[in-house]
Parts: structure tokens; sequence; C-alpha cells
């Protein structure tokens, strides 16, 4: 396998404040490598020796800025739900452009909406067949991603993951409507049905995934999933949960009726509707070509949860863990992984 970045090369990180950018961060500033954040405020809490810019990745001359003297650079941009259609088309084009412009890897984070509703688990060489609107723009975006790779304009890969948990990580179906009710002893919630299996990525190994992509020119130019540990339960993750924390098991369901009467009130609700077939049938990733070509063990379910929880007990105050939210409260818990 070969090797493209030393540790003296520059990364790049669009999107630094989410989830899977701060994750992309972490690994990257624990390999040893330079690394600059970028978010649109040009802050955020970041490992000594990170650089923060500031930049909107839509705008092409800042984004080109930003990426100056890149070797690798990280697409885990994402913006609310009803931002998405006007949002992360420019987002894609402004990268591609200035990860081309900087001669650099363009590595973008992505998820599962584009395959649609499935009867298998989820392989690289499924067809893009989202019968949603957010599903068929990020069948969209990774088309003009690929395509940008194979005309030469710029070096590309794209690293999928389902649902993400773990540090940092808020708005996701296992994400702050879930751990800090288990820290507290509440009800935490799950959208649909508790008794299908549903694949949850650890977000520290989607960042040690999506690293290992931009090192491997034997990756560009391909999808790939990142592996992870077995598909649990919505309720078996729960009361996995739930015991690490010490405390009796309260789970609460989040029906997709409810989703549909919230949403005729509430827009960000409105988006979630169409996503609930993932949580109604089993919803399994396969990464087994990424553990064929590269190697390495996603972390266990029960470390991963751990971890969770620590980071959500010190980054949570006590006054805003919820034991009773009201519905929309409660159907906002399902939300964008990437």
């Amino acid at each position: 396998m070969t090797q493209m970045s030393e540790n003296s090369d520059l990364h790049v990180v669009f999107g630094a404040s989410g989830g899977a950018g701060g994750a992309i961060v972490r690994e990257l500033d624990k390999r040893g490598k330079r690394v600059r954040a970028v978010t649109r405020s040009g802050g955020g809490d970041l490992p000594t020796g990170v650089e923060a810019v500031r930049a909107d990745a839509a705008n092409r001359l800042e984004a080109r800025r930003a990426c100056e003297g890149a070797t690798v650079v990280y697409h885990a941009v994402n913006v609310p739900y009803p931002a998405w259609a006007e949002t992360l088309p420019p987002v894609m084009d402004g990268l591609i452009d200035a990860a081309g412009a900087a001669g650099a890897t363009l590595v973008y984070a992505d998820n599962l909406y584009a395959y649609g509703p499935v009867d298998r688990p989820m392989t690289e060489d499924l067809p893009a067949a989202a019968t949603t609107r957010k599903g068929k723009l990020r069948a969209r975006l990774a088309e003009t991603l690929l395509a940008a790779h194979h005309a030469g304009t710029v070096r590309a890969v794209i690293g999928r993951g389902s649902d993400y948990y773990g540090p940092g990580v808020r708005q996701s179906a296992a994400g702050e409507r879930l751990f800090p009710a288990v820290l507290s002893g509440g009800k935490a919630m799950w959208a649909g049905s508790l008794d299908q299996p549903h694949s949850l990525t650890f977000i520290d190994d989607f960042a040690r995934v999506l690293v290992t992509l931009g090192e491997r020119e034997e990756a560009l130019g391909q999808v790939w999933h990142a592996p992870l540990a077995e598909a649990l339960t919505g309720r078996q993750f729960i009361e996995l949960a739930f015991a690490e924390a010490g405390k009796p098991p309260k789970i609460g369901t989040v029906s997709p009726l409810m989703i549909r009467l919230v949403g005729l009130v509430n827009p960000m609700v409105r988006e979630l509707g169409e996503l609930i077939y993932e949580f109604e049938a089993p919803f399994i990733l396969d990464g087994s070509k990424y553990r064929q070509a590269f190697g390495g063990a996603p972390t266990p379910h029960r470390e991963a949860i751990r971890a969770t929880l620590g980071w959500y007990a010190d980054n949570t105050a006590s006054s805003d863990r919820p034991t009773r939210s009201h519905a929309a409260d409660e159907v906002a818990m399902v939300h964008p992984i990437a």
C-alpha cells in the first residue's frame, strides 16, 4: 500500500466544529499531523497546536485561501436539513475547486441516504436508488465529486458511515436526546421500531477510516464503508448504555405518526419524516471492503458507549439533561448524521 502523506504535510478540515469534523481533527492531531481546522466562526474547542481558520466553504476565494498548502482536505460540512438543497451543492463545488487548486486529496464524509430503502446489508456496489429529496441530493453530491475525480479536477475519495455516536456528537439518533437522559436516569428516546437491527458508527472509528483513506493512493476514486461494531436493535443499544451508566433502563419511542403530526407545524421535524424507513426495518452497513483492504477493527459498543457517556458527563450541565421532553424535542432526536 502506498502512503501519500507525511507528518509534515498539512491537513485541512472543513466543518471542524461538528461531530465528524471534530473527530477528524482529534485523530489527525493524535497522529502528529499539521492540522488547520476551518469553521464559519473561526473558533472551537481545538487541541493545542491546531490552527483555527474562519472560512465559508461555499465561497471559492475563502475556501482556496483556507486550503493553501494542503496535502489532504476533509469535507465534513453539514447544515440543518431545511438548508441542504441551497447550501450543500455550492459547498461541494467550493471544496472541489479549492482542493483541486491546492493539489490536495479531498476526503468526503458521507452518509447512507443515497441508497434509499434496502432489503440487505449495504455494500458499496449498491445503486443510488434513493426516493427521498435528501437521499437524491446526497447521491448527486457524491456523483459530482467522483466525476470531478475521474475528470482530473481533484483527487477524491468518499467514506460513508451510518448514524454517528460518540464524543462531540449531539445531532444524531444516538446523540443529545439519548445519552444525557441515560446519565440522568430519564427516558432515552429512539425513533421507530426498538427491535430492528440498526448499524451505528462510533465517530472516532469513522475519523480513523477517513484519515486512512486520505493517506492511501489505492483508495482514490472510490466509495468506502467504515467498518463498525455489530448492528444492535435500538432496545439493545439503549439497554447497554443504561448498564454502562449503572442505571435501570427507561426507553421511549417516537412513532412515524408522531413525526408526521409534529411535522405539520415544525419544518425541521417535517424533513425527518422521509427518513423514518431507516428505523422501521433492518438497516445494516457492510464494511468488509475497507477491512480487507486496510485492516483495523471497530471499537466494541460497550467501550464506545463508555467514552460517549464520559464526554456527555463532562459537557452537559445537569440542568440541561432532559428527563421529559415535549413532542417536538423527542422527534428531533432523529437528525442528519453528516
